[in-house]
């Protein structure tokens, strides 16, 4: 089973998200952007989803997570929820 360590911001605008992930690469911390401006429940946690599972997130998020880059900033990706910004910390295939 193919688990990952995720954590994201959601905000309803890319033009939003393009500056927050500016900010992020500018070395603002990421969870204090998430708790400042994701709309996400997770935002209380940092952006922190914890561990999900392959099939678990919308699909246009899943196939992010369990294909692209770890430790890398990715997004703004497009859902029917808004736009994410997404950080794969690690994934694991037990």
């Amino acid at each position: 089973m193919k688990t990952a360590i995720v954590r994201h911001i959601l905000v309803k605008d890319k033009e939003q998200a393009e500056q927050l992930k500016k900010k992020i690469l500018a070395g603002t911390d990421f969870a204090k952007v998430a708790k400042q401006f994701s709309t996400c429940n997770s935002a209380k946690r940092g952006g922190e989803l914890g561990e999900v599972k392959k099939g678990q997130l919308v699909p246009v998020i899943d196939k992010l997570v369990f294909s692209a880059a770890e430790r890398v900033l990715h997004g703004p990706i497009k859902s029917q929820f808004g736009f994410h910004l997404l950080e794969i910390k690690f994934r694991m295939d037990f």
